[in-house]
């Protein structure tokens, strides 16, 4: 459905309408979206390191009899060698579960913020024609917001052992690259950005029933009407319906399983 009050050139709503999107947009974040993710990280990470903890207490009893029966076994003259894995057990082998879940998220946020700074990068260089300061708004302010959910979810990979994940999402980052070559302006930039959010917003409904612990289902279900409120907001910029679909699909979701580490 296409709106009809076109009133710029260069979208289908007025930069005062698009600065007052952008404006609910971060308030809520702030005050709902933001708290509910920090709390549902809190309580995944708290869990994490116990675990870790507990593992790793159990992995330093065991090296322990080890010794002891070396040493025992060494007063016989006999000679053992033996070799350290020279790492921290717990990061050992590829993420699974819950934390390739989330490896995934991290890499999907990666990548949204790389292309909001791109077009960002195209509008100041004069490569997009006519940019509204109120488009560099949200997406400054899209682009931020990415940016926290990606270390919500790194939270959750470190605390486990594990480095935090800074690649951009290996299968989703071409498509995205081929699109944004042929961005001449800021409907172009609209379009490409309407699709990772989409994406994202797709892979964390699919999320909320791949994940297994309450607060992996949490931090999944606080970030993903974020990306929904930024794609309606561009549905607007685009002159489309902000909600075309009743019930979100998960046509675009990204399966966790693709992220190889």
């Amino acid at each position: 459905m296409k709106r009809r009050n076109r009133t710029t050139d260069t979208m289908a709503i007025s930069e005062h309408e698009l600065l007052a999107m952008t404006d609910d947009l971060d308030q809520l974040h702030r005050d709902v979206g933001m708290p509910a993710m920090n709390r549902a990280v809190e309580e995944w990470t708290d869990r994490l390191r116990l675990s870790r903890r507990g593992f790793l207490i159990g992995a330093g009893a065991v090296g322990a009899g080890a010794l002891l029966a070396a040493c025992s076994s060494g007063s016989s003259g006999s000679s053992t060698t033996t070799t350290s894995s020279g790492g921290t057990t717990s990061t050992s082998g590829a993420l699974t579960g819950d934390l390739a879940v989330a490896a995934l998220a991290a890499s999907l946020e990666n990548l949204a913020v790389a292309a909001y700074q791109d077009g960002l990068a195209a509008a100041t260089a004069g490569k997009l024609g006519t940019v509204p300061p109120a488009v560099a708004t949200f997406a400054t302010t899209a682009k931020s917001q990415h940016a926290q959910h990606a270390a919500a979810w790194n939270s959750a990979i470190t605390a486990a052992g594990h480095p935090a994940v800074t690649v951009t999402d290996p299968v989703l980052t071409p498509v995205v690259d081929q699109m944004f070559a042929k961005v001449t302006d800021v409907a172009g930039l609209a379009t490409l950005a309407l699709t990772l959010e989409n994406t994202a917003a797709q892979t964390y409904q699919a999320a909320i029933s791949e994940v297994t612990a309450n607060s992996s289902v949490k931090v999944a279900a606080s970030i993903q009407p974020v990306e929904m409120q930024h794609a309606a907001i561009l549905y607007f910029v685009t002159g489309q319906y902000p909600v075309p679909n009743a019930f979100n699909p998960t046509n675009l979701a990204r399966p966790g399983s693709d992220y190889s580490g």
